[in-house]
């Protein structure tokens, strides 16, 4: 990630684009790959158009949903001494979103007076701009240089960096990859990091069965409507004929894997025409399709997937009923 400063711009906002084919590109091959596996998936990142934001932070605001207050909680007691302990004069925020959380890593930064610039990474050129506006208003003299893209595939379009970083990926957001893609992920940014700068990971921790599937499943069934959302976004962008009222929201723990599993499964026998990428798809009666895994951790795991990435952890940030960690890892 180390390079040549770059030199600052007049403009306060800077955005580059690693989407070259377009969003709907990447979804494309996603939704063709995903359709054509035996047990049938649609990657979880695609959750996330405007409507799927607008339910994901109602998500957030429901009492089954720990993780976003627990985190919230963490970095509230901890942003400082995290700042602290780094010496970070950027952030990069992989996911970055409405950058609410990421405001108390900023604050931190600008109590510390080391604050110099924020990196938002996000497939959404909307929500990054739109955060980026809101937050020199709120930071004055805060350089933002947004990177439109992919974080699983665009993370060498970062911009070089403007001194030591701390790189975060917050809201669990980890555990939406199996083992081996998260290891790979997690080599491949290591691999981009100077041995100055650190990573700043959210994971959501093993806990009671009842708790962990409440928050995927709430009572109110906005986390049903979110998940049938991503056939909303699939219709939208490739034409499909996908009628979401016709599956049904499933979550559940599986023990083996100690993850969440979130699928659709289809309420009839139907037929999905997606003429954008020439594919036709059947559904039996009952049948399942993956929307999301989203793995819990020990401090342990943490550790052995950092370790196994070239990264050594050096601190370990939690709520005190132990649902939730924050862990801190530089390169090895």
């Amino acid at each position: 990630m180390n390079g040549p400063a770059r030199t600052a711009a007049p403009a306060t906002i800077l955005v580059d684009h690693a989407l070259e084919d377009g969003e709907a590109r990447t979804l494309a091959s996603d939704v063709l790959e995903g359709l054509a596996m035996p047990l049938k998936e649609l990657p979880p990142k695609h959750f996330y158009d405007s409507r799927g934001a607008a339910l994901f932070e109602q998500i957030c605001d429901l009492p089954e949903y720990y993780p976003t207050r627990t985190e919230r909680g963490i970095l509230e007691r901890w942003a400082d001494e995290i700042v602290r302990r780094t010496g970070a004069g950027e952030l990069v925020e992989l996911g970055s979103g409405s950058a609410t959380k990421t405001r108390l890593l900023l604050s931190a930064m600008t109590a510390a007076g080391t604050l110099a610039r924020f990196v938002p990474v996000d497939v959404t050129e909307t929500a990054v701009r739109e955060s980026a506006a809101a937050l020199i208003e709120e930071y004055p003299g805060l350089l933002v240089h947004g990177l439109i893209g992919d974080f699983e595939r665009h993370l060498d379009r970062l911009p070089p960096s403007a001194g030591r970083r701390l790189v975060a990926f917050l809201g669990g957001t980890i555990g939406n990859f199996e083992p081996v893609s998260r290891r790979a992920f997690l080599t491949n940014l290591a691999e981009l990091m100077d041995r100055q700068d650190h990573l700043l990971l959210g994971t959501d921790l093993v806990k009671d069965r009842t708790i962990l599937q409440a928050a995927y499943d709430d009572a109110a069934g906005v986390t049903a409507e979110f998940n049938r959302n991503i056939l909303h976004v699939v219709n939208h962008a490739l034409g499909a004929n996908f009628q979401p009222d016709q599956f049904e929201h499933v979550a559940f723990f599986d023990e083996r894997n100690e993850w969440i599993e979130m699928r659709l499964r289809s309420r009839l026998a139907q037929t999905v025409q997606l003429p954008a990428i020439g594919m036709t798809v059947q559904f039996a009666d009952g049948e399942e399709m993956r929307t999301e895994i989203s793995a819990k951790f020990t401090r342990e795991r943490v550790e052995a997937d950092l370790a196994g990435a070239g990264l050594e952890l050096v601190g370990w940030y939690t709520d005190a009923r132990e649902w939730f960690a924050l862990s801190l890892s530089r390169p090895a």
